[in-house]
This record gives C-alpha cells, sequence and structure tokens, in this order.
C-alpha cells in the first residue's frame, strides 16, 4: 500500500487529475449509482475551494500591490509599463466578453446542480459604486464581497507603499503570509484528482458524456480568444508604437512562446523571456530587466481574457442573461483581479469567484463551475499563458521604443523595426 501510495504521489498533479477524470467518467457511466456515495468527496473539495478564496484574493492583490510599488520600479518607466499593462488588460477581458458572448459556450452546459436561478432585484448603478466602499470592512470579507474588497485591498496595498520604511515590516508580512497561503493552496491542488473523480462521475451520471461538449466549445474560445487578444491588441502595438514587424518579433518570440505553453507559468517563462529580449530583439537590458519582471506578476493578459470568457460561461450555464452594467461590472473587476492573480495553479479560477460575487451569483453556484471546469484547466492554462508571455514581450518592446532606443536586427538578420 505505502509503495503504491508513493508511486502515485510521485505524479506530476495534472496527471493524477487525468487519471481522476478518466475513473469519474468510468464510474458515472458503468456504475452511475455509485456516484451518489462518494459525493461528499466532492462537496468537501467544494468547500475547501470557497475556504480559500477571500484570503486568496486579498493577500494576493495587497502582497502584489506592495512588491511593485518599490520605489525603484514605480519610477518613470515603471509608470508607463503598468498603465500599458492596464491598457491590455482590459482589452484582454473585452474581448473574452465578447467571445464569450457570440459563440456562447456555456449555454446549455450541465454543472451539476446549476440550474437556472433568480439573481433577485439588480442594484441601481448608484448603489453598486457607493457598495465598492466598504463601510466595515470585515463585515465585506465575512459576507464575500469581492468588489468592496479589492478595492480595500488595492487601497491597503498603496498605503503601505505611502508609510515607506515604517510600512515595510507590514509588507514583508504580507509577503510571508502569501507564501504560506499559496502552500496551503498547493496542499489542496494535492485533493484535486479525488475530487475531480467525484465531481465527474456525478455529472456523468446525470448527464452522460454530454457533459464534456460544452468544454470543447470552451477551449475552442480560449484559443479564438489568445488569436484575436494577439491580432487586435498585440500586433497594432508593435506596429504602430513599437514599429517592430510582427512577424520578426514572433519569430524571436518563438522559444518564450513556447515555454510559456509548456509550463502554463509567467514565471517560468521569465528568464527565457529575458533572454529572447535582450539577444534576439535587442531591447535595452535595462529596460528588459525592469518591464518584464513586473510583466510576469502583472501582465496578465491569458488570465485576463479567461476571466471574461468564463464568466459569460459561467452566468449562462446557471440560465442568466447578463445586461450592460453587469458585463461593465465583469470588465472591471475581471482586470482588476487578474493583476493581482497568484502565481498559483489555476489561481484564475479563483479570481473567478471575485467576478462572480461582484454580480450575485451565489458562491456554492461559483464552486460548481469551478469544480466542472477544474479538470480541464491545465490544458487551457497552458494555452492561454501564451498570450501572457507575448504581451510581456510586447509591453517591453513598446516601453524600449518610448524610452528611445531603436529597434535593431534580430539574430536572423531581419529587421525588427522596420515599416
Amino acid at each position: 500500500m505505502t509503495a503504491a501510495f508513493l508511486r502515485w504521489q510521485s505524479l506530476p498533479l495534472w496527471r493524477r487529475v487525468m487519471a481522476g477524470l478518466v475513473g469519474g467518467i468510468l464510474l458515472g457511466l458503468l456504475w452511475p449509482a455509485a456516484s451518489g456515495w462518494i459525493a461528499v468527496v466532492g462537496d468537501l473539495f467544494l468547500r475547501l475551494i470557497r475556504m480559500l478564496v477571500v484570503p486568496v484574493v486579498f493577500v494576493s492583490i495587497v502582497s502584489g500591490v506592495t512588491a511593485l510599488a518599490d520605489p525603484r520600479k514605480l519610477a518613470a518607466l515603471g509608470g508607463r509599463t503598468i498603465a500599458l499593462f492596464a491598457a491590455t488588460t482590459a482589452c484582454a477581458v473585452s474581448i473574452g466578453i465578447a467571445v464569450g458572448l457570440l459563440v456562447q459556450p456555456g449555454a446549455g452546459a450541465a454543472i451539476g446542480s446549476g440550474e437556472a436561478y433568480p439573481l433577485g432585484e439588480p442594484k441601481p448603478l448608484y448603489e453598486q459604486l457607493v457598495g465598492i466602499v466598504p463601510v466595515n470592512i470585515v463585515e465585506a470579507l465575512a459576507a464575500g464581497d469581492m468588489l468592496a474588497i479589492i478595492f480595500f485591498a488595492l487601497a491597503f496595498g498603496f498605503s503601505i507603499v505611502l508609510a515607506g520604511e515604517e510600512g515595510q515590516p507590514v509588507a514583508r508580512l504580507l509577503q510571508s503570509v502569501a507564501r504560506v497561503l499559496f502552500q496551503l493552496v498547493g496542499l489542496v491542488m494535492e485533493l484535486t484528482p479525488f475530487g475531480v473523480f467525484a465531481l465527474i462521475s456525478a455529472a456523468v451520471a446525470r448527464n452522460g458524456v454530454a457533459v464534456f461538449a460544452n468544454v470543447g466549445l470552451l477551449a475552442l474560445c480560449v484559443v479564438l480568444g489568445v488569436v484575436l487578444q494577439i491580432a487586435l491588441v498585440h500586433v497594432p502595438l508593435l506596429v504602430l508604437v513599437a514599429r517592430r514587424s510582427p512577424v520578426a518579433f514572433f519569430r524571436s518570440a518563438v522559444d518564450a512562446l513556447a515555454i510559456a505553453l509548456a509550463t502554463a507559468s509567467s514565471a517560468a517563462t521569465l528568464p527565457v523571456a529575458l533572454r529572447v529580449a535582450i539577444e534576439k530583439m535587442r531591447i535595452d537590458p535595462g529596460v528588459a530587466s525592469t518591464v518584464l519582471p513586473i510583466g510576469a506578476s502583472i501582465g496578465k493578459d491569458g488570465t485576463a481574457m479567461y476571466v471574461g470568457l468564463l464568466s459569460v460561461f459561467s452566468l449562462q450555464a446557471l440560465g442568466v442573461t447578463p445586461d450592460v452594467p453587469m458585463l461593465g461590472i465583469v470588465l472591471l473587476t475581471g482586470a482588476l483581479a487578474a493583476f493581482g492573480t497568484a502565481p498559483i495553479p489555476s489561481a484564475s479560477l479563483f479570481m473567478l469567484a471575485a467576478v462572480l460575487a461582484s454580480v450575485g451569483v451565489p458562491a456554492g453556484q461559483t464552486a460548481l463551475v469551478i469544480g466542472f471546469v477544474l479538470p480541464f484547466d491545465r490544458l487551457l492554462d497552458m494555452t492561454r499563458t501564451v498570450a501572457s508571455a507575448s504581451a510581456n514581450l510586447t509591453v517591453t518592446a513598446v516601453v524600449g521604443r518610448w524610452q528611445g532606443e531603436r529597434p535593431a536586427r534580430d539574430e536572423c538578420g531581419t529587421s525588427a523595426g522596420s515599416h
């Protein structure tokens, strides 16, 4: 038994998740009655995810602000960089929302008990705007009021920075809390194969293999969103602002994009991206070494697009037709949440809870959506990380141009800055 357990633990997590997925499908098809007996495993797993959402969102945003607000990083170059990343992130959320509305991947999706339900009377726009500022932050944390939590986290983080040296102990404490919290998330992720096994077996027992049709459509939307983000946002920035040839740029960037696809991690892509920017794209080393690390923290175009898309997918799956004010809140909250996304597995799914909570979706329904998508999130994560890596290098090229550099020729001898 011990040897089998050790062999199981030695497998990469994604392989164990896939094993749980396959086992859940077989159980749901061959012995559907048994899925009810193990439902408690899936319910406990969903409760663990819900337990982590509020602390992950709050600590990630506060610690991210304090890390980025180092005076060495927030000089003129850092300000331009952050503003540009904010613009590309907002565009990414908009593209994700648009793709979701056009393709409608969530229409008719079977997400357990996620039947249509009323959201209640919508709040007037004035109340929504005023409600961003919490009267009682403890109450907001307990109620999971994500807009209020995000506002307070941003304000708290900036206040730590403004406190200077006296605020540094708090900043270090929060960085430490973030690391501890991410370890806790890692422990919960170790239970993912068993949670997936229980959740998928129940879904298949109720709906058969048709449950996977919407996941395939969602995956297609993710690919489409990545392509549109690169084509409609990154390429125009390269041509019109950075004055670089997109063909030469992406030929030079292929190593970094491949690492992003393989690792699904912006942090893991950073060393390769630095080498590509300096050696192949001939970007000033000072610019590259400042912009790319900032991008690894906040340059989450792929995550932003995915959060926008998945929010629309979730509302469609729950039978909710989003109106314009609701989509506006999704855009605003999605962009802020993407900025604060933590470097942990499937972090965007945790941020999804912040976005959906801001438009009135109950935590239990959100957990069902997360449980439905989580088994497939690794493959989707790999795809959307490519957009984030592309954004980081694009912004670096643009900032380099703003700093007065002239694009040099790449390694192939092709002008990277003609036209």
